[in-house]
């Protein structure tokens, strides 16, 4: 009797993962423009809905535009923390376990990022509500201007867990490859954001109009519903990753994996929110009017980070999976393509504000002396927005190598650069021109710190 030999004697060790999503064999640039587009899209959504309220809020006046741009630093780390940082940080974890060919691990590293996140928001809640009165006053904020952050700031931070957790799950639906879901999730946000500030906050359609209360309670409503979406979306089974809870157990190797890159990445965003809450300190010396125009000007750089972001995240799970299968070559391609798209994109609105700031600042004002002030940060800040950039995306695709040092330090200098460099002009008397020129030659340096870093450091499995 002869018994036929299987076709395939080999171990089941042996065989190779399947590419998850094609990830790992795709064209790059094709794949990773694929992927950034449905981000670029929900940030056209959150570019809407940063035109819409600061144009409610300038309807409301001089003092609640300063006082957003006291709030407005933390509300963006709030963000960038959550989206960037530690969103970064459970997406590398997930597409690395699913490049070596691990579901199960993956799955379970998506219930430990929850957790996380949530833990993450109680947290923000708790400070901001505690402490927000004395950042914004430390900042310089006083009398009409301080009343006014601190009536946006306690509705907003008050639902800071919504936040966390739509940043989070969608960090973790991104972690698989699946860039459109989240994006429609925020583009979802962004309209509710939009209705319900503009509605509540100028009192719009018969409702009382709440002033900056209002304008906060869009954005909380918008998130609240966001997270319930994601919530029902990785339950329900319709994601690639389906949260399961039976048999859940906590594992301290987990929350490592996310930890390692996002508790580290955190620093980047505290560094990047540091450098404007120093910046704003500066400024608030030059008069409201010179505060005013900053925060119109920095509101556009922070507009541009989710633009790099747009092509920064695309490459994380591209980058995370090659380097789970051991495809360090093809992890290196991936993030100089993103870094260039991020570069070439964000360098051209940069150099447009900087040839005719009207484009922007006519949008929310047409106060002489704000105007100024936000004409002279674009003229000499934008050029340098390409840099800017290009340490962004780089930061993220290093997110996806769980190799974020270099750029937390290229982050580092920046902060070093706009903090003393800019209480020194400030000492001598120097315009506010002089200090906006230091912002420009701080993003260059960080831009191509951050690019040296990843050029020297090792990546490896």
């Amino acid at each position: 009797m002869t018994i036929d030999a299987p076709l395939d004697m080999r171990p089941a060790a042996a065989v190779p993962p399947a590419p998850a999503n094609g990830l790992l064999t795709s064209p790059i640039l094709s794949t990773l423009l694929t992927l950034a587009l449905p981000n670029a899209i929900a940030m056209i959504g959150t570019t809407l809905v940063a035109v819409a309220e600061t144009a409610y809020i300038g309807q409301l006046g001089t003092e609640p535009l300063a006082g957003i741009a006291l709030v407005f630093p933390f509300v963006m780390l709030t963000q960038m923390m959550s989206a960037g940082a530690m969103g970064g940080g459970v997406s590398s974890a997930i597409s690395r376990a699913l490049g070596a060919g691990d579901r199960d691990r993956a799955a379970t590293l998506a219930l430990h990022a929850a957790m996380i996140g949530a833990c993450a928001g109680l947290f923000f809640a708790a400070t901001m509500l505690a402490f927000g009165h004395a950042f914004y006053a430390l900042l310089g904020g006083r009398g009409g201007v301080l009343e006014q952050a601190m009536q946006y700031s306690n509705v907003l931070f008050s639902g800071a867990i919504a936040i966390w957790l739509v940043n989070t799950l969608a960090s973790v639906v991104r972690g698989t490859g699946d860039m459109r879901i989240p994006s429609i999730a925020l583009i979802g946000i962004a309209l509710v954001q939009i209705a319900v500030g503009g509605a509540l906050g100028l009192g719009l359609f018969g409702l009382p109009g709440l002033g900056m209360r209002g304008v906060a309670a869009g954005q909380l409503a918008a998130f609240a519903l966001g997270a319930i979406f994601l919530v029902w979306y990785l339950v329900s089974g319709r994601s690639r990753l389906t949260l399961n809870f039976n048999g859940f157990k906590f594992q301290r190797d987990m929350f490592f994996d996310i930890l390692r890159v996002g508790a580290v990445s955190c620093l980047s965003p505290l560094q990047t929110v540091l450098t404007v809450l120093i910046f704003t300190k500066i400024l608030a010396g030059y008069g409201t009017e010179t505060l005013a125009g900053y925060g119109m000007g920095s509101r556009l750089e922070f507009l541009l980070t989710p633009i790099a972001f747009a092509f920064g995240v695309a490459s994380v799970p591209m980058v995370g999976m090659a380097i789970g299968a051991g495809l360090v070559t093809r992890a290196r391609q991936v993030t100089w393509i993103a870094g260039a798209a991020a570069g070439i994109t964000v360098g051209a609105i940069g150099m447009i504000v900087a040839a005719k700031p009207s484009l922007w600042v006519s949008m929310f004002t047409g106060d002489p002396g704000v105007t100024a002030a936000a004409n002279a940060y674009f003229i000499w800040a934008g050029p340098a927005f390409a840099f800017f950039g290009i340490g962004v995306s780089l930061y993220f695709s290093s997110q996806g190598a769980a190799k974020v040092g270099g750029p937390v330090m290229a982050g580092t200098a920046r902060l070093l650069i706009v903090g003393g460099g800019g209480w020194w002009l400030a000492s001598m008397g120097a315009p506010a021109s002089a200090l906006f020129a230091l912002v420009g030659a701080a993003m260059v340096v960080y831009g191509l710190g951050t690019a040296l870093s990843i050029r020297l450091t090792p990546w490896s499995k």
